[in-house]
C-alpha cells in the first residue's frame, strides 16, 4: 500500500519540477530571441547609479514563467482531478501577464520607459480583480466569510467581500511589481512564499479544516489539494527563471512576469481562503509597497522631504551601502523565516 505522505509529496514535486524545467528551457531560448528583436530594458533614471549598467538586458522573461506555471498546473490537474478554481487561477495569471506584456511592449517598441499610463494599468487590474470577485461570490459560491489564520475563526463580511477581493488582488499585483527591482528579488521571494502554501494545505487538512467549501467531502478536499498545487507550479517556475535571473541577471521578467506573479498569488490564496496569510509571509511585498506610499506621501505633504533615501525599500538599502546580492538574500531570508514560523505554529496546533 502506497503511503499517503509519499502521494502528497509526489503531488507537489511533479508540477514543481515540470514548471521548473519548462521555465528554464523556455527562458534559455528566449534570451537570444529577445536580444535579436531588441526587447531590451531601458533603465529608468530614478534608480541607483549601479543599475544603469543593466541597460540592454532583455526583458519580458515573464513569458517563460507563465508557460511554466501553465504546464505545471495542467500536470497537477491531470494527476489529481480537474478543478474549476485552478483553471480560473491560471487564467487570472495569464491575463495579468498579458497586461504586463502590453506594458512591456509599450516600453520596448514605443520606447516609452513608463509603459502604459498609471490609469490604464489600474483600470485593467481593477476589471480583472472584479471578475475574480464576482466568480468567487456568485459562480463558485464560496460565500462571504473570511478565514482568520491561526484562530481558524470565520468572519462574515457580506457583500464587502467583493471590494475586499479587489483590494487584495490590486494591492498584491502592484506590490510584486514594485519588488521586482533587483536581480532575483521578486522571483526569490515568490518561490519561498509559494512553497509555503502546499504545506499549509496539508496541515490544514490535518487540522480538519476544509478551506474551499467548509464541508469535508472527499471531492472538495481534492479540489483544495489541486488548487494548492498552483503554488507548487509557481515555485518551480520561479526557481527555473532564477537560473538566469539571479545576479547578474541575463534576463528580466518585466511587468509580464511581475504582474502575472502578483495576480496568480492573490487569486490562488483567495480561492484557497488563505489570503490573510499574505500580509504575514509576504511581509517583504507589503514593506516594499508601504515604503513607496510613505515616500510619495511624505514628499507631497512635507514640502519635498523624504523618509527613505529612495523607494521602494530595496533601493533604500542599496543607497545605505548594501550590495545588491545582500539585499536580495536578506529579503528572501526574511520570507523564509516568516514561512517557517507560520508552519511551526500550525504544527503545534495539530498537536493540541
Amino acid at each position: 500500500m502506497i503511503d499517503a505522505g509519499l502521494i502528497v509529496t509526489l503531488y507537489i514535486l511533479v508540477p514543481l519540477v515540470t514548471a521548473l524545467c519548462v521555465t528554464a528551457v523556455t527562458t534559455r531560448a528566449l534570451i537570444p530571441f529577445l536580444k535579436r528583436v531588441k526587447t531590451t530594458q531601458t533603465i529608468h533614471e530614478d534608480v541607483p547609479d549601479s543599475h544603469h549598467r543593466k541597460g540592454g538586458t532583455p526583458t519580458m522573461g515573464g513569458i517563460a514563467i507563465i508557460a511554466g506555471v501553465a504546464c505545471g498546473g495542467a500536470v497537477a490537474m491531470a494527476m489529481v482531478r480537474f478543478s474549476a478554481n485552478m483553471a480560473v487561477i491560471l487564467a487570472i495569471t495569464a491575463v495579468f501577464g498579458l497586461i504586463g506584456f502590453l506594458d512591456d511592449y509599450t516600453k520596448v517598441v514605443k520606447r516609452r520607459n513608463l509603459g502604459l499610463t498609471a490609469k490604464q494599468k489600474i483600470l485593467l487590474q481593477f476589471l480583472v480583480a472584479l471578475i475574480l470577485a464576482l466568480y468567487y461570490v456568485y459562480i463558485a459560491e464560496m460565500g462571504t466569510t473570511i478565514l482568520v489564520p491561526f484562530l481558524w475563526k470565520t468572519v462574515d463580511i457580506g457583500l464587502w467581500m467583493i471590494p475586499y477581493i479587489v483590494f487584495i488582488v490590486v494591492s498584491m499585483v502592484n506590490s510584486v511589481n514594485l519588488t521586482d527591482g533587483l536581480d532575483g528579488l521578486a522571483g526569490g521571494v515568490t518561490a519561498v512564499l509559494s512553497l509555503f502554501y502546499p504545506v499549509i494545505m496539508v496541515l490544514a487538512l490535518n487540522l480538519g479544516l476544509n478551506l474551499i467549501t467548509g464541508t469535508s467531502t472527499a471531492a472538495s478536499v481534492m479540489d483544495g489539494i489541486v488548487d494548492s498545487l498552483f503554488f507548487a507550479s509557481l515555485a518551480g517556475a520561479c526557481i527555473g527563471f532564477l537560473i538566469y535571473n539571479r545576479h547578474p541577471a541575463k534576463i528580466f521578467m518585466g511587468d509580464t512576469g511581475s504582474l502575472a506573479l502578483g495576480g496568480g498569488i492573490a487569486a490562488a490564496a483567495i480561492l484557497m481562503r488563505m489570503e490573510l496569510f499574505l500580509p504575514i509571509i509576504g511581509l517583504v511585498f507589503v514593506a516594499e509597497a508601504l515604503s513607496d506610499i510613505i515616500q510619495v506621501a511624505s514628499y507631497k505633504l512635507r514640502n519635498g522631504k523624504r523618509v527613505f533615501k529612495m523607494a521602494p525599500l530595496h533601493h533604500h538599502f542599496e543607497l545605505s551601502g548594501w550590495p545588491e546580492k545582500r539585499v536580495v538574500i536578506t529579503f528572501v531570508s526574511v520570507t523564509l523565516v516568516l514561512c517557517a514560523a507560520s508552519v511551526v505554529v500550525m504544527l503545534l496546533q495539530t498537536r493540541v
